[in-house]
Formats: structure tokens, sequence, C-alpha cells
């Protein structure tokens, strides 16, 4: 916060907030902004103080603005990162909706899950029977599975609400299956197909292909190569070989645009597409899942 504006000061900004003239209010609002994300608290303190339902909205307007500016840069700031930390990738789209929620809630929580995956887990295993193992741990004992009535609910791109429910779309869940897998060090990665999203085991000698969403269904390259061809579309590398986090994250804000459109909420879906730009230049909506 602007050490040249103490609470009084601030006060008296927010205070002009009731004033009927545009050009006053438009330079008391860029004012706020310009002083950053450090004024939310008190911005939520004058909400609380104010009985003026049209200051209310406008501040509850300019906190949101701050919150979505801050989560522009973090954003950026992730994608520019050399470790692009798939939890904090996910941790920080689900902000959006849940601004409040903590990194630390989402580690203790796949900690957890780990955990109870571990104890089933044999290390001298053949790669199907591991794979087997963690099925078994995830969709059975722990109950999660593909959320089919609500498949473009934006809640299934929140990976605290997955971890809530239980339920979540096909890049959620493999996301979930990755990072449990990892800590198990098993080389198992994202792979980006079209409109379904999907997870592989691979090394030097070996490789398969796992689809989360069918309860962790085990499949084949050759199984690929079908499903490509009856979406009559070139075989490409991008539907075999591991992406990287970005190209998670990036495929999750798409399918959030798809989510909110659908709902009919485009402010939402064009916010997004603007998380979107912020880190990729050559963003063009695909509809994928």
């Amino acid at each position: 916060m602007e050490k040249e504006l103490n609470t009084t000061e601030l006060r008296a900004l927010v205070s002009l907030l009731e004033d009927e003239d545009f050009e006053v209010i438009k330079h008391v609002e860029d004012k706020i902004i310009s002083i950053g994300s450090d004024v939310i608290p008190f911005l939520e303190k004058e909400w609380e103080r104010s009985f003026n339902p049209t200051v209310q909205r406008k501040i509850e307007d300019l906190i949101h603005t701050l919150q979505f500016d801050f989560l522009k840069l973090k954003l950026k700031n992730w994608a520019d990162s050399e470790e692009k930390d798939l939890l904090e990738g996910v941790w920080i789209i689900a902000t959006y909706q849940y601004p409040d929620l903590e990194l630390s809630f989402l580690k203790k929580e796949i900690e957890q899950l780990y955990y109870e995956v571990w104890l089933d887990f044999k290390k001298d295993l053949h790669p199907f029977d591991q794979i087997k193992i963690i099925n078994t741990a995830i969709f059975e004992k722990l109950r999660f599975k593909a959320n089919t009535k609500n498949f473009h609910s934006p809640g299934n791109s929140m990976i605290n609400v997955v971890l809530e429910t239980r339920r979540g779309n096909p890049i959620s869940l493999c996301i979930l299956y990755i990072l449990i897998a990892q800590r198990l060090e098993l080389p198992i990665y994202g792979v980006n197909l079209p409109n379904l999203f999907i997870c592989t085991y691979k090394t030097t000698s070996t490789q398969f292909y796992i689809n989360a969403f069918n309860k962790g269904l085990i499949f084949s390259k050759s199984d690929i190569e079908n499903y490509v061809q009856q979406l009559h579309l070139n075989p490409s590398d991008v539907f075999f070989e591991p992406c990287n986090n970005e190209d998670i994250i990036k495929r999750i804000l798409r399918n959030l645009v798809i989510s909110f459109e659908k709902l009919g909420d485009h402010y939402k879906s064009d916010e997004v597409k603007q998380l979107l730009q912020a880190i990729d230049n050559d963003y063009n909506l695909n509809l994928d899942s």
C-alpha cells in the first residue's frame, strides 16, 4: 500500500464513491486500483462499515478488479518460472472463484490422498499392476469419479471443489492422478488428446495410457490411433507424448471459458480469456475438455 495514503486518507477516498459526479468516481476508483491488492483488507472493512448498497457494490467491484489483476500477475509469474509446479498452477486458477483458498490447504489434501494410495502400493510390481492398485485406491477406496451429470460445471476445473465433491472432468481427475503418481515416483504425465485429456506411463522401454475419466482404464497407442482416426484428424505427436504443466494449465482455462459460456456468464468467460491471454500470446479458443 502506498505510504502516503494513511487510513484517514483512504477512508476519505472511499467516501467519494458516493459522489454523483462520474468523473470523480472514476478518479477515485483509478486511484484505489493503483494502490494494488494490499488495499483489499481495508476495502473489506469499509464494505462492512457502509450502509449504502450502491457504495457496497462499488467496493465489491473494486475488490474483484484488484483480486483479478493480482491473479493475472500470479499466473504470469507462474508461467515465467522455471518450476511451473502443477499444484501451484491449479491453485492459482481456483483462486479465481475462491480467492481465500490457501495453497498449504491443497498440499495437505494431496498429501493425505497420496498416503492413502501409498498404503496399498507395491514398488516391485509390473507397471500395469501398479496402476491397477492406484486405480482401486483412487476410484474405489477414495471414491473419485467422473462428473458426467454436470460435465461442463466450472467446479470441475477447480481443484478444491474436485477434492471436496470427489467429482471431476477428464483433466482434473488426471491432475489428481499425476500428483499422486509422481509422489509415488512413477513416470506418469498428462497427454493432450482432442476432446479428452489422459495420462501416460512413459519410460525409455515402456509406454501405455490411462483414462482417469474412466476409472483409470489402461489402453495402448493403437487405441489412440483408432480414436484419432474416428475424429478424422491427422496423427500428431501431441496426441501420444507427454505435455508440460503450462499446457495443462492452458487447457483448464480453455475449459473454463467453455463452462462459463454454457452457463451464459459471458463476463466470467471474458475474464478467463484474459487469464489465458496473459500466458498464451497465440491463444485461440478450441473446444476440448
